[in-house]
């Protein structure tokens, strides 16, 4: 690997804190509000964040038009679909749990990759990785709680729920891949802004949040997630993506899972089995194997934990 500036390793270092703490503070809001509204909340704030960096830096968002639909598509399948999958997942089980499970994105957009991506072809190490990562997810989960013969139902579904989260960002990592265009940093705003639009009719609906009665403790922690891991997580990564390169960014996904599992432990008391340890093993190994000679990623704003 090239030498990179210590500014480098410094945003690095600032986006794994923001990221990787991001589980505990969803798993300390959520048992305050609903999950619909803390996905709406943290939408709203880093939406009028972002959308007011962009305006301040002098940048310009497309007419509404057929060039907003591609930012509609990742809105939903990148924001509003994964955020509320991994909170309400978050409601049953630990927040080390959820960074482990959230480890296999890499590889599933290997995967998708290969089928709608073109010169994205599953390669044996690749493929290698990809079985290792699911080899680890089992450990994680346990084979006769994915063959629904044990364990109990809301843990599983907890599980199934971050899970699908994570695949949700996988396939928006490709979706980036073959729609988006233009600005990376006018999409990151439009995209956000629009999954607040959306979020925000469903927290009504479904929360009606008026009638909750969140401490102070609870509302910082909102706001917290909506400014940090949502808005200033989004400006450090593309910083990072500009300085470092893709490649380098690579690097945050052997580390959100490790930070989330040691916070959680500290911070929690949280008090994972052997099977996080072996699952989350498994899991980097194969976020390892698979990107043995991998070519970068193209820039394309980034999954929000």
């Amino acid at each position: 690997m090239a030498a990179h500036a210590l500014r480098d390793w410094g945003l690095l270092a600032a986006l794994v804190a923001l990221w990787g703490s991001n589980f505990m503070f969803i798993k300390l809001g959520v048992a305050a509000v609903p999950p619909a509204t803390l996905v709406a909340s943290r939408l709203v704030i880093g939406a009028v964040i972002l959308v007011a960096v962009v305006r301040a830096w002098g940048y310009v968002f497309p007419t509404l038009g057929r060039a907003w639909m591609p930012y509609i598509v990742l809105a939903v399948v990148g924001n509003c679909m994964p955020f509320w999958f991994i909170t309400w997942g978050q409601k049953s089980i630990d927040s080390a749990l959820a960074g482990i499970l959230m480890a296999i994105m890499p590889l599933t957009t290997l995967l998708l990759a290969h089928f709608f991506v073109s010169g994205e072809r599953m390669t044996r190490n690749r493929v290698a990785g990809f079985g290792l990562g699911f080899m680890g997810i089992v450990a994680l989960m346990g084979p006769a709680a994915l063959a629904g013969l044990g364990g109990s139902p809301l843990q599983i579904l907890a599980q199934l729920s971050v899970l699908c989260g994570a695949l949700c960002y996988a396939a928006n990592g490709v979706l980036i891949r073959v729609t988006l265009k233009g600005d990376v940093i006018v999409a990151s705003a439009a995209i956000i802004a629009i999954a607040a639009v959306v979020s925000v009719p469903v927290a009504l609906a479904v929360d009606q949040p008026w009638r909750l009665d969140p401490d102070w403790t609870a509302i910082s922690i909102l706001t917290w997630i909506g400014i940090g891991p949502t808005a200033i997580a989004t400006l450090v990564h593309l910083k990072l993506i500009a300085s470092a390169g893709p490649t380098f960014m690579s690097l945050i996904n052997y580390c959100i899972p490790v930070v989330a599992l040691l916070i959680g432990m500290a911070l929690l008391g949280e008090e994972p089995g052997a099977n996080a340890y072996s699952g989350l093993a498994l899991i980097l190994a194969g976020i390892g194997l698979s990107q043995l000679r991998r070519n970068p990623a193209p820039k394309g704003p980034p999954p929000v934990p």
